[in-house]
């Protein structure tokens, strides 16, 4: 979509998929959604204008975590402009399906055959009268439940638990919830399936939706996300690791799914931090708690807490792949910033042409000096490099790639670029492990 929404605004998802010697792990590569490889990439935009539409994502995507301001038919969810794209096949036989892969969503959604309404899609549309592995989902099943009470309707009459998503640029998705058999390719020849898994067969879907992507794959944390039901198939870890160099022909990035996919390391490793997820409401959402952010040696106390005025509230931060930018408390942030402008050395201060980050440096033909910054998370003391923290907009101009928020606090892909970034769904961590990614790294 344009300028709307999954790790997931940078990127799609190739059809390769390699497996490692564990029948349960398996990695996928992943491509920026700005590399030439990508099918939306446009060669007449500039990088300015790339990393320009990536910035308003990222601000429109934010509004989808704040869950307060939803209304009942609103599930504060953003349309699919997202950023992997997430290549499967459904159904038996198999329909290619290319998705969104969306760390903030749970219910996994494609397109359905017989549309009442479809919007143009490039790829096949997937026929559930077509598929012999196809089944409705019940309305008083456990599945059905799982959907908040303003996601789910029922069909009383043929007893058809339905689905409905209405997002915050006005592109919505109505459907059945099924049961089916997903399939992920392996460079081995035979692909892995999984019966059973819950999804929304969408036949009313309209909006911006970009036609190169039929829907939605949820790996949020919610009990009907792929990597949920996947559960104990993939030891309920999964992990990622981004390149900086992706959005180029020179970097591959990618996801691992399974036992060996999250950083190894004993607590003598300093390599490998590990933080806790905080359980909090919605489950959706991977939830950790920022304790404060030190700008060279200088520590600051991260005092802000959406919805609350403790200093430290366990959960305040949310850690999302599909956000681009970094989103701070404002309350916290004008202090922050102040200290970031003071350690910057060689260039001045200088306001973004495009209005959109709150920090630029400009410096003409002089090295611009950056600061260290450390994301100081319970228990994990993660360092930044210049290229996690700062983006360069012009030859001689840069600017932080963090910016304030008056809503919830989002820790976005460009901060975890080169770093494995691990999820332990049953220990309840989340791990870092700093490497280059531009190799496309499996484990």
């Amino acid at each position: 979509m344009s300028t709307s929404l999954l790790l997931v605004t940078l990127f799609f998802l190739s059809t390769t998929i390699s497996s490692s010697t564990s029948p349960n792990h398996f990695t996928v590569k992943l491509i920026h959604r700005d590399s030439p490889h990508s099918p939306l990439y446009n060669p007449q935009t500039t990088a300015t204008d790339r990393l320009n539409a990536a910035f308003l994502r990222s601000i429109s995507r934010s509004r989808r975590f704040n869950h307060k301001s939803q209304t009942d038919l609103q599930s504060g969810l953003i349309g699919a402009g997202g950023e992997f794209f997430m290549s499967i096949t459904i159904g038996t036989p198999p329909t290619n399906v290319l998705a969104i892969a969306d760390t903030g969503s749970d219910l996994t959604w494609v397109q359905c055959k017989p549309c009442q309404q479809c919007y143009k899609e490039n790829g096949p549309i997937f026929d559930k009268n077509k598929s012999s592995t196809y089944k409705n989902v019940p309305c008083d099943s456990r599945h059905c439940n799982a959907l908040s009470t303003n996601e789910r309707g029922c069909d009383e009459s043929q007893n058809v638990c339905k689905y409905r998503y209405s997002y915050g640029d006005q592109s919505f998705t109505k459907g059945d919830v099924a049961t089916e058999t997903i399939s992920v390719g392996t460079a081995s020849g035979s692909p892995v399936s999984f019966p059973g898994t819950v999804f929304g067969c969408g036949y009313n879907n309209g909006g911006t939706f970009d036609e190169t992507g039929s829907g939605i794959i949820g790996l949020g944390g919610g009990e009907i996300s792929l990597v949920s039901q996947l559960g104990s198939s993939i030891s309920k870890r999964f992990s990622y690791c981004l390149s900086h160099k992706s959005s180029t022909m020179n970097g591959t990035s990618v996801i691992n799914l399974g036992t060996n996919s999250i950083p190894s390391g004993t607590s003598k490793d300093s390599s490998v931090l590990s933080t806790p997820l905080v359980d909090k409401e919605p489950q959706t959402y991977y939830y950790l708690t920022l304790e404060a952010i030190s700008v060279g040696k200088t520590k600051i106390p991260y005092t802000g807490s959406y919805g609350t005025s403790s200093a430290t509230t366990k959960g305040n931060i949310i850690i999302d792949s599909g956000t681009t930018l970094t989103l701070l408390d404002s309350g916290f942030y004008n202090g922050f910033g102040a200290a970031v402008e003071e350690s910057v050395t060689g260039a001045k201060r200088v306001s973004d042409p495009q209005g959109l980050l709150s920090h630029c440096f400009k410096s003409g033909n002089a090295e611009i000096g950056l600061p260290e910054i450390t994301m100081h998370f319970t228990g994990a003391d993660v360092k930044l490099s210049p290229l996690n923290a700062f983006v360069k907009v012009s030859e001689d101009m840069v600017c932080m790639s963090m910016i304030p928020t008056t809503e919830v606090a989002i820790y976005g892909n460009f901060a975890q670029m080169d770093f494995l970034v691990g999820y332990d769904l049953e220990t309840r961590r989340v791990s870092f492990q700093r490497m280059d990614c531009s190799a496309g790294l499996g484990l």
